[in-house]
């Protein structure tokens, strides 16, 4: 029995696309939300808010690149 798991993806190059475009759209929210939060001096708490975009983002890159 071979060892390696058999990965067969159940979304197409279309939903790819969408998921990988989400995860763009939502790491560019990201970045801008950390950027204007060091700007402006905001308090080190108000930065763990970037978890908010932060998880969105890897949730459509790691779907789209592993096709599920």
């Amino acid at each position: 029995m071979d060892a390696r798991a058999v990965s067969t993806p159940n979304i197409g190059p279309r939903e790819r696309r969408s998921r990988l475009l989400f995860g763009a759209g939502a790491l560019a929210v990201a970045v801008v939300l950390g950027i204007a939060l060091v700007v402006t001096g905001a308090p080190r708490p108000w930065r763990l808010a970037l978890f908010l975009p932060l998880w969105p983002a890897a949730l459509g890159f790691f779907q789209a690149w592993g096709r599920t």
